[in-house]
Order: C-alpha cells, then structure tokens, then sequence
C-alpha cells in the first residue's frame, strides 16, 4: 500500500551500503562519542542527505516514504547515537535550511549540507526550559546591521562536531510567541563555544551544551522574517515528532526480529524455547503493538507526504509508538534472559538507547497536553504562512 519497488530496491541498497560502510566503524563511535567525518561524505556521495531536498540544490526531492526507509534501515545497525546524528542533521538543521533560507544561504549551506561537505544542527532547547520553547532565554539584539546573541542551548544533537548552528532567540523577549526568531551561526564565529554531554545513551552522537557570548550575527543570516521563529519551529514539529515515531517503531521491530532468532536457536528443558506457551503469547502481544505502530505512522507518513498538517496525529504517534518501544525492547531483554543484559549482545545497547525516545522531541508528558488542548479544547494548531 505505501511501498514500490523502487522503495524496496532502495532499501535493500541502503541496507547493504550501512553493512558494508558503517557497521565496521560502530563499535568504534560508541566508544569514542566521535562519528568520523568521511561517512558524512559518503552519505552526502550516495545522496542520502538529499532525498527530501530539492533539485535546484542538489536534492533529490523524493517522496516521504524514502525517508521512512532511511530511518528504519537506521535503527537496524544498533546504534542510536549514529541514526540520530544522521537524521538530525538532514531532518532538523536541514529542514530549516529548505524552508526559511533564502538563495544564498542554501547555495552556502543547503546544497554542502547534501553533499555531507558541512553538517549542521538545530539550537532550541535551553537549560532552563526544555519542552517551553516560547519560554526561552537566549535573545538577539539587533545592533545596526547586525544581531547579537546571548544565552545557552543543551541537549543539542551535533552540538559539538558540526559547522554550523540553527539558532532560535528572543528577537522581542516582551513577546512570547511573536518575539522568537531563527539565525543561522556558523561554528567558528566570536563567541561560540561547546560542551560534550556524558549520556546514558546515544553514546555516538555529540549532544552538546552550547555557550553564545556576545555573538555577532549579520543580518543576512536570519532565517525567514523575523518573530516568525515560533512558528517555524512549531510547524516542523509535526515532521521531527513522527520522525521519533518511525525510529520507535523500527528499533522495536529489529528488538522482536533479534529475539525470534535467538529463540529459535535456545533450547531449555529439552526444546526450543519459542516452543512455551508463556513466550509464544508474549511474542504476540509485541508483534501486535509493533504492527500497529507501523501502520499508524504509515497513514500519518503518506498525508502529510500529501500536504495534510498533522499535528495532532504526529504526537500521538510519538507519545504511543516511543511508549510501545520501551515496553517491547524490554520484553526482548527478558526473552534473552541473562544474555539480554550482556554488553556482547545488541539489546543492553537497545535498551538503553530506547529510553530517550520519551523524553527527546517533547517530552510524553508535554505531547499528553498538547493532545488533550486539540482534542478536548479543540485548540488549532496551523503552520505558517
């Protein structure tokens, strides 16, 4: 119903390219917390980054459900850390590139940005206000032909090793949702500085504390008008929410395939354990939860790949389908008994991988609120114009 041939045929090449490209190189970045910049290349090379991107500058400007497959084949080498940065970079800093930069800056930075020649990441979040976006600090105060940008973003992935920031400040902090607006700071700029964040988790990516001191922004570098930030941000929700959906879903899918694979080989009390009862209807219960999952977030792919807004639908499927993931990646633990908590095997990884996948994005507990003002104070949520 929502995959070609074609679709298949790119997964299956995809597939094969992080086998034979990326799978050598994990264990080393999970340890080392630094993903080396020649598969950013490479990435960029196959035209990865590009397949929601235009043509004019570079991209391939394929339909959502390519991207569905970028990110499923992702959580299938077991590595959060590395999906993550892969598609923060083309689906969040990238994402504001297409949509809110002008000419010059996606000749400058959207069309690098394919070709994995520069990677970016998206500034939001802040010490003080996680999920309060339209309550955050860090402001932008034009000076003549310039802005200068104060304050502190945290929990940003990419927010050590990447070449340039997308920035949300208080253009207007009397304001609250008309005074936010959106830069575009490169790296090396005066005043920038960075700090790597120890994780429980995502051990390969850099989630980095971000410092701005006095930063001197041209004018040219805001992204769109300016007080429109808040807007923007919130529009692009809709896609990074059902991203996080998607992942959920995958990763639970490969935590169920891996542990049907294991109980086919283990043997207790002379027979295969996917032969007890116990496990057999544990296995249906997650199947079940995975497969409606992945339907769900089908049907949210396919209408907004049509222009739908789905707001509402996209957090649903973020709260449930990162809900759903802990509890199934859970249960394939526990069907690997002890060898699920060793280090050698991939679900201790997965496990402990899973676990942001409430928290980032919106946390379950914001996303319940939203839900609850569309569906019982029938607020309106609308994109941009």
């Amino acid at each position: 119903m929502y995959f070609t041939e074609e679709h298949e045929s790119f997964r299956k090449s995809f597939r094969d390219f992080l086998q034979k490209e990326v799978v050598p190189h994990i264990e080393k970045w999970e340890e080392t917390g630094t993903i080396d910049r020649f598969i950013w290349e490479k990435f960029g090379e196959m035209g990865y980054f590009g397949l929601y991107q235009p043509e004019e500058y570079g991209g391939l400007d394929l339909d959502l459900f390519y991207t569905i497959i970028f990110l499923e084949e992702l959580q299938r080498i077991n590595s959060g850390g590395f999906a993550a940065a892969m598609w923060a970079h083309a689906y969040l800093a990238m994402t504001h590139l297409k949509k809110e930069g002008d000419h010059r800056i996606k000749t400058e930075y959207l069309t690098p940005s394919i070709e994995g020649k520069k990677i970016g990441c998206l500034c939001i979040t802040e010490p003080f206000g996680g999920s309060d976006v339209a309550g955050m600090r860090t402001s932008a105060v034009k000076d003549g032909d310039n802005y200068v940008l104060n304050g502190s973003k945290t929990f940003i992935t990419n927010g050590v090793y990447s070449d340039y920031l997308i920035v949300a400040a208080k253009t207007n902090p009397d304001d609250k949702y008309k005074g936010m607006s959106i830069f575009l700071v490169d790296r090396d700029t005066k005043g920038v500085s960075s700090t790597k964040l120890n994780k429980l988790g995502w051990r390969a990516s850099d989630t980095g504390e971000i410092a701005f001191d006095n930063v001197v922004i041209p004018k040219e570098n805001l992204m769109g008008e300016e007080g429109k930030g808040f807007p923007y941000i919130m529009q692009h929700f809709a896609l990074e929410r059902l991203i996080m959906g998607v992942n959920a879903h995958a990763r639970a899918d490969y935590a169920l395939e891996y542990a049907l694979e294991y109980m086919n080989e283990r043997e207790a009390f002379g027979k295969k354990i996917n032969e007890f009862q116990a496990l057999r209807h544990k296995v249906a219960e997650m199947a079940s939860k995975v497969d409606m999952c992945k339907e769900y977030n089908y049907s949210i792919t396919k209408r907004l790949n049509d222009g739908t807004y789905v707001v509402k639908e996209a957090s649903m499927s973020k709260l449930l389908s990162t809900k759903i993931a802990d509890e199934v990646i859970y249960d394939a633990l526990q069907l690997l008994g002890g060898y699920g908590y060793m280090e050698d095997y991939p679900l201790a990884r997965m496990f402990r991988d899973s676990r942001l996948g409430p928290i980032g994005g919106g946390t379950s507990e914001i996303l319940k609120e939203i839900i609850a003002k569309m569906i019982i104070d029938k607020k309106e949520y609308k994109p941009a114009t």
